[in-house]
Parts: C-alpha cells; sequence; structure tokens
C-alpha cells in the first residue's frame, strides 16, 4: 500500500488506535510500550500485513525533529528543579562526558570488529552515545518506580540533557567523512559553539517565553499551550539558526518555564503530556514503517555483539569514570549503568548519514536500529528487576485516598489557612501569577462577596478578598506572607 492524501488519515488513526490499545496490553505483561509502537509500526510497513510502504528518510527526520523537540519540552516542564539541584552536576556530567566515553569506547570496539574507518565506527558510536529521553521517561513512570537516593532525577535529568552532545558528535563524525580534508580539531570550535549558545539562549527564551506567556492576555485558555508549542519551536529554530544546540536549548527553555509560575500552567503542562505521548507513538510507528526488517536480520550477528558491549562494558565505563568525582555506593552505580535505554533518539540521528549519502549509511541505520530495539527490549523490561537485585528499589504502595486527600495532593499540600487581604495592601490589584509564591503552596479558593471560585493565574487580588491557601509547613507558609507582603495575624 502506498500512503496518500486520500488514505494517510484513515491509515495514520487506525495505527494511533492499534498501539494505544497495545500500549494498554503492554502494562499488564510487563512489556515495554515503546516496543509496541516499533512492533505496530513494522507490521503495517512494507514487508508486514499493512504492506505499507514508506522510505522517505528526510519525511523521517522531520518528524523526528518534532517529535524530539515536543518530548524534551515535556520533559524540561516535568523537571522539578529542586529535585535536580543536587544532583545536577553528577548529571551533567553523565549527559557530557559520560556520552563522549561511550562514543569513544563503542567506536573503537567497532573499529576493531568490523571493516569500518576510524571515523566510521566513531560516528556510529556517537549516534547511539546517548540515552534516550522518550525510553527513560515513559519505562520510568509508566512503571512507577520509585528508587532511592535521587537516582529517578538523575537518569531522568540525564536522559533529557544527553542528547545535544550525541547531535554535536554525530554531526561532527559526520562532518569529517564527508570532508576527509577537515581536520579533527575544527570540530572543538564547533562543539564548544553549539553547547554554548544552546545553553545560553535556553536560559535566555525561557525567561522570554515565561515573561510572554504571563503579560499576553488571550481569551481563551486552550489557546496558552499553542502559544507555548509555537514558542517551542522558536526557541529550537533560532539557536540553530545561529549555530546552537537547538535540542538543548529547548530542554533548558522547558526546565526554565516548568519551574516558575504561569498563567494556566496546569492546562499547558496537561496538554503537553498527552502531546508528548502523542509524538511517541508518532515517532516510534514512523521509524517502524521506515525500516525493512529483513535488513535487520542480516544485520543481527554484529548488531548482538555491538549491543551487548555497549551494555556490558561501553555504559559502565563511561558511568564509572563520569562519576568518580562524586560518592555513590557501589551498586546504584551499576544500576546508572544497565538504564542506559537507546530508542527513537539515535534511530532519528542515523537517518543524517543516510541523507549524506555516505557508503555504508545503510549499515549504520540497520545497526542502529537493532541496538534500540535490543535495549528497549532487554534493558527497558529488566528495569524493575535490576531495581530489586541492587536493593535501589522503594517499595511502591497504592494508597485509598478520600475527595479532600486528593484535592490537598493536587495543589501538593497538606495543610489549610485563610488570610484576608486588607485594603492598600500588597496583593490589591495584582495577578496571581505576579505575586511570586512559593512552589509548594497555592491559593486554592478566594471567597469575594460571600461567593467562593477557584481563582487562575490571571485572576486579580481584591481588596477583602479571604484567600484559602494550601501549603506544607511552617517555613511555607512563612514565604506566603512575605510574597503577599501581609503580617501574620497575632
Amino acid at each position: 500500500m502506498n500512503l496518500s492524501i486520500e488514505n494517510i488519515l484513515l491509515v495514520g488513526s487506525l495505527l494511533l488506535i492499534i498501539s494505544i490499545i497495545a500500549g494498554k496490553a503492554s502494562f499488564r505483561f510487563g512489556v515495554p510500550i515503546l516496543v509496541l509502537f516499533l512492533g505496530v509500526g513494522m507490521l503495517a510497513g512494507s514487508e508486514g500485513i499493512g504492506g505499507i510502504r514508506f522510505s522517505d528518510f528526510r519525511i523521517a527526520q522531520f518528524i523526528g525533529i518534532v517529535s524530539l523537540n515536543v518530548i524534551l519540552f515535556s520533559g524540561g516542564l516535568d523537571t522539578d528543579w529542586k529535585a535536580v539541584k543536587p544532583i545536577m552536576w553528577m548529571g551533567f556530567s553523565l549527559s557530557t562526558l559520560g556520552v563522549l566515553l561511550t562514543a569513544v569506547t563503542l567506536g573503537m570496539f567497532v573499529y576493531w570488529l568490523t571493516d569500518f574507518t576510524i571515523y566510521e565506527a566513531l560516528l556510529l558510536g556517537s549516534i547511539v552515545s546517548s540515552t534516550d529521553a522518550a525510553a527513560v521517561f515513559s519505562i520510568l513512570r509508566s512503571k512507577k518506580l520509585a528508587l532511592k537516593s535521587n537516582l529517578r532525577p538523575t537518569l531522568e535529568f540525564e536522559s533529557g540533557s544527553n542528547d545535544p552532545m550525541a547531535y554535536v558528535l554525530t554531526i561532527s563524525f559526520l562532518s569529517l567523512i564527508v570532508y576527509p580534508d577537515m581536520s579533527f580539531w575544527t570540530v572543538i570550535p564547533l562543539f564548544l559553539k553549539q553547547m554554548f549558545l544552546g545553553a545560553v539562549l535556553g536560559l535566555f527564551f525561557g525567561w522570554l517565553s515565561k515573561t510572554v506567556i504571563n503579560k499576553i492576555s488571550l481569551d481563551y485558555e486552550g489557546l496558552y499551550p499553542v502559544l507555548v508549542m509555537a514558542l517551542m519551536f522558536v526557541i529550537f529554530s533560532a539557536t540553530d539558526y545561529v549555530g546552537g544546540n537547538g535540542f538543548l536549548a529547548v530542554y533548558i527553555s522547558g526546565v526554565y518555564v516548568g519551574n516558575h509560575e504561569l498563567l494556566h500552567k496546569k492546562a499547558i503542562l496537561k496538554s503537553f503530556d498527552g502531546m508528548a505521548w502523542l509524538m511517541q507513538i508518532v515517532l516510534f510507528l514512523t521509524l517502524g514503517l521506515l525500516v525493512v526488517p529483513s535488513q535487520i536480520v542480516e544485520v543481527s550477528g554484529i548488531g548482538m555483539l555491538i549491543a551487548l558491549f555497549l551494555m556490558l562494558v561501553a555504559r559502565p565505563v563511561s558511568v564509572f569514570i563520569s562519576l568518580i568525582p562524586f560518592k555513590m555506593k557501589l551498586r546504584r552505580r551499576l544500576y546508572i549503568s544497565w538504564v542506559g535505554l537507546r530508542g527513537a533518539v539515535p534511530i532519528v540521528f542515523a537517518t543524517y548519514p543516510l541523507l549524506a549519502g555516505i557508503a555504508k549509511a545503510d549499515m549504520i541505520f540497520n545497526i542502529v536500529f537493532f541496538i534500540s530495539l535490543t535495549s528497549v527490549l532487554i534493558q527497558g523490561s529488566t528495569i524493575s528487576l535490576f531495581a530489586k537485585w541492587f536493593r535501589v528499589a522503594l517499595p511502591y504502595k497504592v494508597k485509598k485516598r478520600s475527595a479532600v486527600d486528593l484535592f490537598m495532593t493536587e495543589y501538593a499540600a497538606n495543610q489549610m489557612i485563610e488570610i484576608d487581604v486588607p485594603a492598600s495592601s500588597f496583593p490589591v490589584g495584582r495577578k496571581i501569577v505576579d505575586l511570586d509564591f512559593p512552589k509548594n503552596s497555592s491559593i486554592a479558593l478566594i471567597n469575594r462577596n460571600k461567593a467562593f471560585f477557584s481563582p487562575q493565574g490571571s485572576t486579580i487580588i481584591q481588596e477583602d478578598d479571604r484567600l484559602i491557601i494550601l501549603f506544607e509547613n511552617q517555613k511555607s507558609l512563612s514565604e506566603v506572607y512575605d510574597s503577599l507582603k501581609i503580617q501574620p495575624d497575632d
């Protein structure tokens, strides 16, 4: 079957429905959901029962870039800076030095094992050097896995921030193959420029996005997620245009925006959570359609050797060296080594050699696909088991909650207080979003003229309002009074 304008919506929607149903089954049987998305795509592909012929690598790359933007930005929005801050340097070391060491170690093995040139081998190592954000986020969250001692934020921060490093290495070694006269040392300024501009512009655009979202006045709440989506693509495109790393800028902007007060923040977070899942499904379906299974079988022998070396040698070596400056128990280092999931990102990066037309591009793509599939199948399905073996898992208990408990949980607080707003006080005439309210507290209800209503970030405080505020502890209550500039009653 050839895709056309007439049937693409029907075929696409049916594949989405099948993927969602398959995803529901995966939770029951413990199969990583991303494998099923890939499987649905492969079954619908040229050698599957669907017979869909799709071989446009440029379109696949475009879908991959769009999807990665949404997945990385959504991951940034969900990143709690307070949880990340204690492990920031550890995560940064894993996402930079760790990626470089993985690429070099695996590349040298591939160079020894195959007839690849040194740059071709290092290109393959670079493509699969980063852990996949979509795979790590979806598997950790779907399994509701509670881990000890900041392991989970470490893994999520690493996977969300290490794609830029892998991208720069991929582009650098690809350039050295395409332009043989190019010196290896010329890629170093490119790397520094990409990372520096990506980080700086990520922070700048994050601040600018927060300001735009809070200052603009839209008539419909549903337009705010659309505005944020547009800003996200502006961040990527503008950063990429000036030579920075767009993926890094998008992730950092997401972290910045997600950790500040926004108008209609809850709607934005929910919308991006849904969009991230949609992009994951679309991305894996597309990559499943793109691959030719018989070609994957042809490289399965060498692919398995490379995959096992990556899982058992290259990844652990890079993790242990990257974490030398940090105190951490051996079993936790081993667990971080094992959760080195490869997923869609390496497959997307593997389309770059194909579009560049280098000699071994087809073989590199097929090996990368095999490695990603093997990683998600073997490592993804054993994350919980290894957490128990290495004694890093915390017991997960499902508690029944009352309506009041759910209400309090929604606002991440467990205590409540009522505060009256005096005439001519600081909050009067200001929007809630401009009050610099502490993140672990919130104004749940406002009593105005003997009527209660649930406020939004754009709600303007009026004199004689009674604020029903949820907070965690005395410290957060003190921060509430400070933000309102109101003295507590004696």
